[in-house]
């Protein structure tokens, strides 16, 4: 037994080490190779960088944003880093080549930013389990198996949006949230401060961070009696404040635009009737296709073979292919070979992030609900809100191609999955060693198979996994 014990010590240093390199390696990677205009709706989120002083500072012009970006909608905080560096870079440097050069600066030091905030995230993710688990090493490999394997990840992370902010932000708020968990929500001023500032925060990072609020209102029917009038006071004083704090973006999209969801395409009432029933539900050949075409036009406006094919692949083809078009660009369908076999291979980690939802999902049932139930709750809510408010989204919205539906927007609901995995891993390590290895074993050679996923500009490992496979 203690031979075993030292030997999966071993195991899980080796995987710790080898994939902390690999997520450093493929955001140094990306930073260096992948330009951020090409990103989705790269010229809009450009524009609005360049434009930010003209949009936000009063009085500097009488033009509505929409004039600016089509991304007018869009909350300012992710743009705040490379708008200062751009800002920065026109007045220390001059020539005709001034506002390309600009361009490349702000775009290369803002991937830099969000790595960082990416893997600041997985810290936070780390230390949550730290706290729930007080045997749990504080470098936590299921942390790093299941949240870094996504390929969504990578593309969010390499372009100017706001979703990485939303982990972020929210991984800080989860792990704020359990520390007021375990002093029965006796909070101080300070608490209310910091958990109100960063509900601002994310309400300025963008509007789907607004489906992951409801679930902390949910909680109150699941705390016990004597510290649910502590709790809803503690709620109503911080999300006061990050009202406070957001609230003048919204209110000026109200005034300006007619809605406080603006958006730049037209609304259309919601009804299921706005899609056609594969967009549902796929058909014939198009769930097929998952498997040997993951990439457009195939299954266009397909809504779960897409989520899915964006979150494991590059459906869209603006991370790894050469060229936006089918018939263009180097290794097309070599590409479009790889990513198959990606999504087939993935079938297993998705099976997985669903099974850890099953387990979270069982903390509902118990009554006198611990720190980690409470945690449970939450992310099963948040899950299932982020999920359908983001359905509501692409039908409400609707288009022939699908273009509102890419892995990249809803991020957070693979992230709150993925920590529902990470949770039942590490009640599976305390309680079947071997089953625990055996499962992180899996998505380790998963990650390594999948890496060129997560890679812009389809690198030569690919070639490599193409000719052994």
């Amino acid at each position: 037994m203690k031979k075993f014990s030292k030997l999966s010590s071993k195991i899980e240093s080796i995987y710790l080490f080898i994939l902390s390199f690999l997520i450093i390696y493929v955001l140094i990677y990306n930073a260096f190779h992948y330009e951020p205009i090409q990103g989705y709706d790269g010229e809009a989120h450009h524009a609005y960088v360049q434009n930010f002083l003209n949009i936000f500072v009063p009085n500097k012009t009488n033009q509505p944003a929409s004039n600016f970006t089509y991304e007018f909608f869009s909350p300012p905080l992710p743009y705040i880093f490379p708008s200062f560096v751009n800002e920065l870079c026109k007045f220390t440097i001059s020539g005709t080549g001034k506002l390309d050069t600009c361009r490349q600066l702000y775009g290369f030091t803002s991937v830099v930013f969000t790595s960082i905030l990416f893997l600041l995230t997985l810290i936070i993710y780390m230390k949550i389990m730290k706290l729930l688990f007080a045997k749990t090493n504080t470098m936590n490999l299921s942390i790093l198996a299941v949240l870094g394997i996504f390929s969504t990840n990578y593309k969010a992370i390499s372009m100017i949006r706001g979703e990485v902010y939303i982990l972020f932000l929210n991984a800080l708020l989860i792990y704020r949230f359990l520390l007021l968990s375990k002093k029965l929500f006796k909070y101080s001023k300070k608490d209310i401060l910091i958990f109100g500032f960063i509900i601002g925060l994310l309400a300025l990072s963008r509007q789907w961070a607004f489906l992951l609020f409801p679930s902390y209102f949910l909680l109150f029917f699941f705390l016990e009696k004597n510290i649910k009038m502590n709790y809803i006071k503690f709620l109503f004083f911080t999300f006061f404040i990050g009202f406070l704090l957001s609230g003048w973006f919204y209110i000026n999209l109200l005034f300006d635009y007619g809605s406080l969801t603006a958006f730049n395409q037209t609304r259309t009432n919601f009804s299921f009737s706005n899609q056609e029933l594969n967009f549902y539900l796929p058909f014939n050949n198009e769930a097929k296709l998952m498997f040997s075409k993951p990439i457009r036009p195939y299954f266009s406006n397909q809504f779960l073979p897409i989520l899915y094919s964006d979150l494991w692949g590059d459906y869209w083809g603006y991370f790894s292919f050469t060229s936006r078009s089918l018939s263009e660009g180097k290794n097309q369908e070599l590409i479009g070979d790889y990513l198959a076999r990606v999504n087939l291979i993935s079938l297993l980690p998705t099976f997985m992030l669903f099974y850890g939802l099953k387990k979270s999902f069982n903390s509902l049932k118990i009554k006198n609900k611990k720190q980690i139930d409470l945690l449970n709750v939450y992310l099963v809510f948040s899950v299932f809100i982020s999920f359908f408010g983001y359905l509501w989204f692409t039908v409400s919205f609707p288009n022939d191609s699908g273009d509102t539906i890419k892995g990249a927007y809803i991020i957070q609901l693979f992230h709150l999955m993925g920590l529902c995995l990470s949770l039942y891993f590490e009640n599976l390590k305390k309680q079947n060693l071997n089953k625990y290895y055996a499962l992180i074993s899996l998505f380790f050679f998963i990650f390594i198979h999948n890496l060129s996923a997560m890679t812009s500009n389809f690198p030569f490992l690919s070639n490599v996994l193409h000719n052994l496979f």
